[in-house]
C-alpha cells in the first residue's frame, strides 16, 4: 500500500485522491511532473502514484524522470583509472535506476521523458526542478531513522526544504 506524505502529513488515500482531482481538474493547463527514480521501493511508489496522477488529470501533463548519480566519492579514483572507467559506471547506474520507470510508464502508454544528472542528488534535482519550469516534484522517501535523519538530513527532506514548489513524498 501507497501512502501519500504531503508537508509532512499522512493522508488517508481516499481523501488525498478525492482533493487532487478537484484541485486537478481546475486547472487548465500542462502539468509538468518531475518524478526522482534511485531504484529504490519509494521511488517505484512515486513512479506508480505520478502515473496515477496523470491519467486522473483532463488536461496534458508531462512526466520527466530524473535519476542522480553521487560522483562526489568517486572523483579520486577518476585520476587512477582509465578514462571514462568511473563515468561509464555511473552511467550504467543510472541506467538500471531508470530502466523499470521507463518500462512501466511505456507499458501504460504515458509520454515522458528522462534526465541523468551527477552530483548531489538534492542539488541536482532541484536544479532540475528550476530549469525545466515543472510544477511538481514527486519522489519516494526511504524511511530511515529519526536519529540518523537528524545528524545528516535525507534528500527528500532537503528537496522539500530547498524546493519552491510543491514536493509530494511516497512512502512505500
Amino acid at each position: 500500500e501507497i501512502k501519500a506524505l504531503v508537508g509532512g502529513f499522512d493522508y488517508d488515500k481516499n481523501k488525498f485522491n478525492h482533493v487532487c482531482k478537484m484541485k486537478l481538474s481546475l486547472w487548465k493547463i500542462a502539468m509538468k511532473i518531475l518524478i526522482a527514480v534511485d531504484g529504490s521501493k519509494a521511488s517505484v511508489g512515486a513512479v506508480k502514484y505520478a502515473a496515477r496522477l496523470y491519467k486522473s488529470m483532463k488536461d496534458e501533463c508531462h512526466i520527466t524522470l530524473i535519476t542522480v548519480q553521487d560522483d562526489s566519492s568517486l572523483r579520486l579514483f577518476k585520476k587512477y583509472t582509465p578514462k571514462g572507467t568511473v563515468d561509464d559506471y555511473l552511467r550504467e547506474g543510472a541506467d538500471n535506476n531508470l530502466a523499470w520507470a521507463i518500462k512501466y510508464l511505456n507499458k501504460t502508454g504515458l509520454a515522458h521523458d528522462m534526465a541523468i544528472k551527477f552530483g548531489h542528488p538534492a542539488e541536482q534535482i532541484i536544479k532540475e526542478s528550476k530549469s525545466g519550469t515543472f510544477d511538481m516534484i514527486v519522489m519516494g522517501t526511504k524511511g530511515r531513522s529519526t536519529w540518523s535523519d537528524t545528524l545528516l538530513g535525507s534528500v527528500a527532506q532537503r528537496v522539500s526544504g530547498l524546493s519552491k514548489i510543491p514536493v509530494l513524498l511516497i512512502k512505500a
